[in-house]
């Protein structure tokens, strides 16, 4: 049995696509937290910020923590905050493996033109606005994010050849 791996980073740096990935690729079965508390709620992670504040869903979001984090055999794909609240980023390296998933501020602002829809907060925003808008969250959360055992690139996740060879180079470098 295995620790939890858990990938945390910023929105569209390719947590789903790589913990998805990288599940199968060890057998483990895989988590989205944000997926996990909509499921739970029956709410999305927007409705829940709006009826009750971010105070309160950064509670649950700790509360979904705990239990995964006691998990075994399984990848965790982190909500982008995640590890900024409620000390979850000790919690997440006491219990398992942190790889904090890095891309570029412009893979970032492509991935977000692409998935508007999927983020309200960015959808009306032009490309130079969104980069202004990652360069400042990445500034807010780097010292979070930066406490992860792993740092991973994850700017070549863009077609199936390309998350495979990403997942080949990870497991080439790491052992989890």
């Amino acid at each position: 049995m295995k620790p939890p791996v858990f990938i945390l980073g910023y929105m569209a740096c390719g947590k789903t696509t790589l913990g998805r990935a990288l599940a199968r690729a060890l057998g483990r079965e895989f988590i989205d937290m944000d997926f996990r508390i909509e499921q739970r709620y029956r709410k999305t992670i927007k409705e829940l910020f709006a009826e009750r504040g971010e105070a309160d869903f950064r509670e649950i979001e700790s509360r979904m923590l705990d239990e995964i984090s006691y998990m075994e055999d399984v990848v965790v794909a982190c909500g982008g905050g995640t590890p900024c609240f409620n000390d979850n980023m000790a919690k997440m390296n006491e219990r398992g493996v942190t790889v904090w998933l890095e891309a570029t501020p412009e893979r970032i602002v492509q991935r977000l033109v692409i998935n508007r829809a999927r983020r309200p907060l960015m959808a009306d925003k032009k490309p130079k606005e969104l980069l202004e808008a990652v360069n400042a969250g990445l500034a807010g959360r780097q010292q979070f994010y930066s406490q992860a055992r792993i740092r991973f690139n994850g700017d070549e996740l863009e077609n199936r050849r390309e998350i495979d060879n990403t997942v080949a180079r990870f497991l080439r470098m790491y052992e989890v």
